[in-house]
């Protein structure tokens, strides 16, 4: 069995009388392409801000590698290897794509505070290549703020991969996007995500997408995991087509 890279342990959060995140169990062994799915309200983001650090838990465990970072500010826990995207595109608009992507490797390697060196040169090959891994060579030089909503997504990767992650965080990655471009980024986290043998969790709403990418899948309902396993089995579970997948008989 592969090692434990993250875990979650009773893991709770409320907001007054709601409980967003009830009492999560949650196991993922490196290389894993894990998928959080669910409807609406069922705790997907809290869950998410919970591990980053985003949002302080009111009970359980976080543990990552086997080090309990429950309590850390979130720039601690990206330290440790995690990283993670948003639902909500998150760039510097005003930015060029390169300058976007060595920001975040400045921001990484603790040389934002150095006033004295100029910034523009600094990592600018490594911004370089990472760009090119995700596809926007050829956009480096152009303001972030005028990319396609898919490039967005495609910088936000570039961005998100620059802290060197172990496990990376993806928030509805294809949110917003047509049905070739969720392919098209998705075909790429994953091919990324094998090459660099890094760990995935994710949440997503196209099953498609679900069904093509995770490799292990944990449903998420009113808080609670529900239902958990391959792909397969989510799918020929009875309680996940009657409050998810709205199949019924």
């Amino acid at each position: 069995m592969s090692e434990v890279i993250l875990r979650t342990v009773g893991l709770k959060k409320h907001f007054g009388g709601v409980q967003a995140v009830d009492g999560v169990d949650l196991e993922v062994p490196r290389g894993e392409f894990r998928a959080i799915i669910g409807p609406n309200g069922a705790g997907k983001t809290t869950l998410f801000n919970v591990i980053t650090g985003d949002l302080r838990c009111d009970g359980g465990r976080v543990y990552f590698n086997g080090h309990d970072i429950s309590r850390l500010p979130p720039h601690e826990i990206s330290r440790y290897g995690i990283s993670r995207t948003f639902q909500i595109t998150s760039i510097f608009r005003r930015l060029s794509v390169l300058e976007n992507v060595q920001t975040a490797l400045l921001t990484h390697r603790r040389r934002h505070y150095d006033l004295l060196t100029p910034a523009r040169p600094l990592f600018r090959e490594e911004a370089l290549a990472l760009l090119a891994r995700v596809g926007l060579e050829q956009e480096a030089a152009r303001p972030s703020g005028v990319l396609s909503h898919g490039d967005q997504r495609r910088l936000e990767l570039a961005i998100a991969l620059a802290s060197r992650p172990q496990l990376l965080m993806l928030d509805e990655p294809t949110a917003g996007m047509a049905p070739r471009e969720r392919r098209e980024i998705m075909e790429l986290v994953a091919r990324i995500g094998e090459e660099e043998g890094l760990t995935l969790l994710f949440t997503e709403h196209d099953m498609d997408i679900v069904f093509r990418v995770a490799t292990r899948i944990t449903v998420l309902h009113q808080g609670q995991v529900i239902a958990e396993g391959t792909p397969e089995e989510v799918r020929a579970n009875a309680e996940v087509q009657r409050i998810y997948l709205g199949e019924h008989g």
